[in-house]
C-alpha cells in the first residue's frame, strides 16, 4: 500500500472539500427553486427557512473611529498553502537514445 506524504494528503483532502463544497452549493440552490415536494428523499427532508440578523458593518463607523490606531489589535495566524509540484520527467533509460556512429548508418540508395 502506497501511503501519501502529508502534503500531498492535505493537498488531496482540500480538492475533496472544494469538489463538496461546490456540489453542496449546487443542490442548496437547486432544493430552494424546487417545489416542496422534491424537498423529501428517501432518507432525509429538507426544510428551508429565512432569518434576519443583525451584522455589525464597521464601514459605517465615522473614519476618525475606524481608522484611529486605539481601536485596532494585531492578531497571528499561521496559514498554510499546498501548491502543486512539476511533473518529474522520467529519467532517461540507460543507453537512450541510441546514438549510432555514421559509419554504420544506412547510406541512402542512389
Amino acid at each position: 500500500m502506497h501511503r501519501l506524504s502529508p502534503a500531498d494528503e492535505l493537498a488531496e483532502i482540500r480538492a475533496e472539500i472544494a469538489r463538496l463544497k461546490l456540489r453542496e452549493a449546487q443542490l442548496r440552490d437547486r432544493l430552494v427553486k424546487s417545489p416542496l415536494a422534491t424537498l423529501i428523499g428517501r432518507y432525509n427532508r429538507v426544510e428551508i427557512s429565512h432569518a434576519e440578523s443583525a451584522v455589525f458593518d464597521p464601514a459605517l463607523l465615522p473614519d476618525h473611529i475606524r481608522n484611529d490606531p486605539a481601536y485596532w489589535r494585531n492578531r497571528s495566524q499561521t496559514i498554510v498553502h499546498t501548491l502543486p509540484l512539476a511533473p518529474k520527467a522520467a529519467p532517461p533509460r540507460p543507453g537512450w537514445p541510441i546514438r549510432r556512429d555514421t559509419a554504420f548508418a544506412p547510406q541512402p540508395a542512389h
